[in-house]
Parts: structure tokens; C-alpha cells; sequence
């Protein structure tokens, strides 16, 4: 490949590993959505001493829980984010591995499903702020020319995440869903490589000796980011991470839902439709990396701006012709890696475009923030949906909605700064 001619072996290495610190985030959130609905039938009937456990009840609680797991993510993102930027990207990086794997392993022990809320929301904070951390270390260590796609592959983490999450619910399916959160702690040792293989990167470091910082400097970089310099960009970007984290949990993360309600699976076993949500969400996410791999070449060709909308206006058309036009097991399984495509393709582009908008010593705070944000609105997406499926009657019509919020992104995206072939700033 032409493209990584000059890329050393040091930087291979660096993206390796936030790379495969990011297949755990990902497999460590993805756990959730596949669980989401034998974890909470078995927690609320505990609660109400084994009576019956309706969809609408689980589609209720389910939505607090991912909700409470969005805010947990955006805080950990914004907190970690001016860790890194404080204590550095490597020191961060290691301590939010650790929490994701530890509280993910922890969830297994819930017996009411406010406990998994409370595991849900520590497991967040590392999740985000492993987003925060990796992006920045990456986006400075690779050269200005292949930075694109380096990111473009760190986002393909999140793929590779999901199908291991799939895989390891198929080994699994018998053993139960308190199985699968076990396995979520295996993340941890990623930890030790980063420990031992991955050093501070050189703008950093650079930027930390100009610029000795203090935890009081740390919270007025907060207040930079709102500068008139910088107000815009950090506006809009927050505004673009709103609506694809929007997008993607008020719906596409319901997929595992709208498979079990496909009338040809009806009366499946349980394991049966453990099975078919594993092969599903595989599908999804097969068209997901081809997303999130194609946004770096697209993106340098097309610029940022352009590659941004088309994923909102793919996202826009696919999530109702998703929910709506299938009528069996064989229909959904056709459309969702077109969905994944656009739907979840979009994320390749924040690695890509937030550090590209702010200087070094800014730099994990502005992606940090902007990344989540917008999230803490976006938090309320799960619950939205929950209320829609009550009001609306069905997950169809709920998740065809959620999909309108891209119009938003379509609507911003005339005034976002274009970053294609500028360098980092310093």
C-alpha cells in the first residue's frame, strides 16, 4: 500500500494498541445491547418477585440504562480528555482501560436492575475516556499525510468490538448473560502493552515543557474552547458527535430488539434467538467497517464537510427503510450492513476531524469535549425511544423517528471549518 510508505514501526505499534484498547470499549459496550433484554427480564422479575416481566417494561428500563450509560461515557470523556491533556495520553489511556474492564466484569454481579445501572455508568466513564486518550495519541503520533486513515482504522475498532462481542455470545449462549459481562474484564490487560510499549507522544511532551500545566490551567482550557477563535468549531463539532451518538443508540442499538420481533422468529428458543441477534448484529456491523475504514480515503479525496453529510443522508434514508420494510429474519439481515454503513461509518470521522481543530495543549480537552458533549443531551436518545415505543407502539416507529435528528447534522454542516490538508496546529 502506497499510502504507508514512511510509516514507522513504532507508529504501527501506537495505533495497534489504542486500536485494541478500543475493540474492548467496544466489545464492553456492545455486551449491553446484546443482553439488554434476558439481562433485564431476569432482573425485573427478581424485582417483582417473579411476576410478569411486558416488552414496554424492558424497553422502559432498558432506555434508563443505556441513558445513565451515555452520561457516565460523556463525563469520562470530558474528564479523561483534560487528564490527558494534564498527566498525559499514555498515563490516561492505562487508568481508563482498567475501570471499563473492571466494572464490566463487576455488572455480572447485579441482582436488581438499578444495580446494572450503577456498573453501566463506571463502566462509561472509562469508555469515554479511552475515546479521548486514543484519538489524541494517535492523531499526534502519525505523520500529517496518513492521519486520516490511521484514524479511520483506530474507528474500526469499534467493529472488530462488536463481532467479538457477537462471537463471544454465541460461545456463550448457554451460560447466561452474567457469563458475558465476565468476560468484559478481560480488557485489563491491554493495560500492561500500554504500560510497556507506548511512551508520551513527542508533541506533548514538547507542548508540556513550553507549557507547564496545573490543574487549575487544565479547567480554564475548558473555558478556551469557548474563545471567539475556537467557539464555532467547538460548537458544531459538539453539534455533529450530538447527532450521530443520537442516531446510532436512540436506534441502531435497538437492532438486537427489532430481530426478536421479526414474525418468522417467533416461538424460537432461547438460544435459538441468542443465535440469530449474534449473526445480526455481525451483519450490522460487517457494513460498519467498511464505513469507518472508507471515511479516511473518502474524507482526504472529498474533504471532511462533504464525507459528513453523506453519512447523515444515508443514515436519514437507511434507519426507516431498516425498521420498516423487512418482514423477515432474511430481509434484515440485507439491509443492516448498508445501515452500519452510514449509521455507525460517521464515528470514523470524529477521530479524524476533532483533533485536527484545536492546539496540542488543547487538544484531548477540545475532542473530548466536543465527542461528548453532546452526549449528555444525547444521553436522553435510549429514553426517548422507550417513551416512543409506549406512545408510538412499536420500536418501528420509535427508532423512524429518532431518525429525523440527522437533519440536524445536514443543517450544520454548511458552516463546520474544513481541516483536509492542514496541518495539525501546534
Amino acid at each position: 500500500m502506497a499510502w504507508t510508505k514512511g510509516v514507522t514501526r513504532y507508529q504501527w505499534l501506537v495505533l495497534f494498541v489504542a486500536w485494541l484498547g478500543w475493540v474492548f470499549d467496544a466489545m464492553d459496550a456492545t455486551i449491553y445491547a446484546i443482553v439488554l433484554h434476558p439481562a433485564l427480564h431476569d432482573l425485573l422479575q427478581n424485582g417483582a418477585s417473579g411476576g410478569e416481566v411486558t416488552s414496554e417494561q424492558i424497553g422502559w428500563y432498558g432506555g434508563i440504562v443505556f441513558s445513565i450509560f451515555l452520561i457516565g461515557w460523556a463525563i469520562g470523556g470530558i474528564g479523561f480528555g483534560m487528564a490527558a491533556d494534564y498527566f498525559g495520553r499514555t498515563k490516561t489511556l492505562i487508568a481508563t482501560i482498567v475501570i471499563y474492564a473492571v466494572f464490566t466484569g463487576l455488572a455480572a454481579l447485579a441482582q436488581e436492575w438499578w444495580h446494572l445501572a450503577i456498573y453501566r455508568f463506571l463502566t462509561a466513564l472509562g469508555v469515554g475516556g479511552e475515546w479521548a486518550a486514543g484519538a489524541a495519541i494517535v492523531a499526534e503520533t502519525w505523520p500529517e499525510e496518513t492521519r486520516a486513515r490511521a484514524a479511520g482504522i483506530l474507528q474500526s475498532a469499534w467493529a472488530a468490538g462488536f463481532f467479538l462481542a457477537a462471537g463471544f455470545n454465541l460461545l456463550l449462549k448457554d451460560s447466561g448473560w452474567r457469563m458475558l459481562f465476565l468476560i468484559g474484564i478481560l480488557p485489563a490487560f491491554v493495560a500492561l502493552l500500554v504500560r510497556r510499549w507506548v511512551k508520551e507522544p513527542e508533541r506533548w511532551v514538547q507542548a508540556h515543557e513550553r507549557e507547564p500545566q496545573s490543574p487549575r490551567t487544565i479547567c480554564l482550557h475548558l473555558m478556551e474552547l469557548f474563545r471567539p477563535s475556537l467557539r464555532r468549531d467547538t460548537l458544531i463539532g459538539s453539534t455533529l458527535a450530538f447527532v450521530a451518538v443520537f442516531g446510532v443508540w436512540g436506534a441502531t442499538n435497538w437492532a438486537p430488539t427489532l430481530i426478536r420481533a421479526m414474525p418468522d422468529l417467533q416461538g424460537q428458543d432461547s438460544a435459538t434467538l441468542t443465535e440469530k441477534v449474534s449473526y445480526a448484529i455481525m451483519a450490522l456491523n460487517a457494513g460498519a467497517l467498511f464505513g469507518y475504514l472508507g471515511f479516511g480515503p473518502l474524507a482526504e479525496r472529498f474533504g471532511r464537510r462533504p464525507v459528513f453529510g453523506l453519512m447523515c443522508l444515508g443514515s436519514l434514508i437507511l434507519l426507516p427503510a431498516t425498521y420498516f420494510v423487512p418482514h423477515s429474519y432474511a430481509e434484515v439481515l440485507l439491509l443492516l450492513p448498508v445501515l452500519g454503513f452510514f449509521n455507525n461509518g460517521i464515528f470514523s470521522g470524529f477521530p479524524i476531524y476533532l483533533p485536527e481543530l484545536y492546539p496540542t495543549r488543547l487538544r484531548a480537552t477540545g475532542a473530548g469535549f466536543c465527542f461528548n458533549a453532546g452526549r449528555i443531551l444525547a444521553s436522553a436518545a435510549p429514553f426517548v425511544t422507550g417513551w416512543l415505543v409506549t406512545m408510538l407502539g412499536s420500536f418501528n416507529n420509535a427508532a423512524s423517528t429518532i431518525a429525523l435528528i440527522y437533519l440536524l447534522g445536514l443543517a450544520i454542516l454548511p458552516f463546520a471549518t474544513e481541516t483536509k490538508g492542514r496541518p495539525l496546529p501546534e
